[in-house]
């Protein structure tokens, strides 16, 4: 398969100013990098992105997704490394980016279709369909400083998926308006890959990268630290969210620790904790794998070294890709926790759970009453759900096809 995007030894630093005033920057002009701190965005980043593929970046909050990106499309240039691209290229990087406040959305439409590379005559062909698509007819001949931010993207989207692009570059607008523009936009790109273009986007959100993609490269600190299939790549970063959010949760412990310990209160050793998440069958003993109509129980057990209540507990079952199969806490099923003291095991027992076949685990969150949450634990206790293969999404059906004449 050709490569249609390669992708080597990429870096890209920017500086960033340590002067928080104007005054400070006038004392501080000329004086060097004293008063500047070097950012890199990208470290020596390789890829190879093949012809016909969907790709996902994925990652943190500043860890280069958006700036590998610009760089593919040719808006920043590195400091060290090169991009090759083969094909034409067309990107939604920034909302309204290469629009014109002063000019109307028709007038828009020409100036964004010819600077993606489209004749003329070419955008006039296209004219009427990115208008129908973009849903905002009244307002094609309206200054576009006038739109709102969903009116400018509609139009943006309309033109960069009208113009044929071998290479479509994506950035967090799938995310942008209102729902059925949102499922119009999924099903442009559905088809643009039943016509074999490529996709590379970013997207904070996991469930349209599992659904869309077929490779998805984690970010982090402007290095790749995963380069998948999507199952494999996310749950790295699914490790990396949990591990970030454990230690700031730790914090939270830590400094409320403090203030209790000050206002002469418990120390945060003794809040309660999640010790285990266990899977059991109707016997009562651990179970690893399970049939489409199971009997099961979520068995968490908590730890509370001192007398702790009005404790609200959450279990559930999440596929290979950390979404959610299932959930339910102790305040949906009206089950008000006593005084919890010492290790303590609560169930939730789940009669005829239909998953369809696959790989689950479990998870579980414990928060208190005011809603700060106190411990959680993710991935526990690994499952499999057999099946026949013959059904996909999560939820299991006996189910039968008949044909009739309509």
């Amino acid at each position: 398969m050709t490569n249609v995007v390669e992708i080597r030894d990429l870096s890209k630093h920017f500086s960033i100013s340590k002067d928080k005033s104007l005054k400070e920057r006038i004392v501080n002009f000329g004086r060097g990098k004293a008063f500047r701190e070097e950012f890199w965005a990208l470290r020596d980043v390789s890829l190879d992105i093949a012809s016909g593929t969907t790709v996902g970046l994925v990652g943190p909050n500043g860890s280069g997704k958006s700036t590998l990106l610009k760089m593919i499309g040719g808006i920043l240039q590195p400091d060290t490394g090169t991009v090759d691209i083969r094909g034409r290229l067309a990107a939604l990087l920034e909302l309204g980016a290469g629009f014109h406040p002063d000019l109307t959305g028709r007038e828009n439409v020409f100036l964004n279709a010819a600077i993606l590379g489209l004749s003329r005559a070419e955008t006039e062909k296209h004219f009427d369909a990115i208008v129908d698509f973009s849903g905002i007819e009244r307002f094609i001949d309206t200054q576009v400083k006038f739109y709102s931010s969903g009116m400018y993207v509609r139009l943006a989207f309309a033109v960069a998926v009208h113009v044929d692009p071998d290479i479509l570059l994506v950035d967090e607008v799938l995310a942008v308006g209102d729902l059925p523009f949102q499922q119009k936009c999924m099903d442009r790109i559905r088809q643009l890959q039943h016509d074999g273009r490529t996709i590379v986007f970013v997207s904070h959100s996991l469930d349209q990268v599992a659904e869309l993609c077929d490779r998805a490269v984690v970010l982090e600190a402007g290095t790749v630290i995963a380069d998948d299939v999507p199952a494999d790549s996310l749950k790295v970063l699914r490790e990396e969210f949990d591990q970030r959010r454990a230690a700031d949760l730790e914090k939270q412990l830590a400094a409320a620790a403090a203030a209790r310990a000050r206002l002469g209160g418990a120390e945060g050793a003794d809040w309660p904790r999640i010790e285990s998440v266990e899977l059991l069958g109707p016997d009562g003993a651990p179970v690893r794998q399970v049939g489409p109509q199971a009997d099961v129980t979520i068995a968490v057990t908590i730890d509370a070294p001192r007398p702790t209540d009005r404790l609200s507990l959450t279990g559930g079952i999440a596929n290979a890709l950390g979404v959610t199969a299932y959930a339910t806490n102790t305040e949906i099923q009206q089950a008000s926790l006593p005084t919890i003291s010492g290790r303590t095991r609560i169930d939730f027992t789940l009669a005829d759970l239909r998953l369809v076949e696959g790989n689950y685990s479990l998870f579980a969150a414990l928060d208190a009453h005011d809603g700060a949450q106190l411990d959680q634990r993710r991935d526990q206790t690994p499952f499999v759900v057999t099946g026949d293969h013959k059904q996909g999404g999560f939820t299991w059906a006996r189910a039968q096809v008949s044909v009739a004449q309509a």
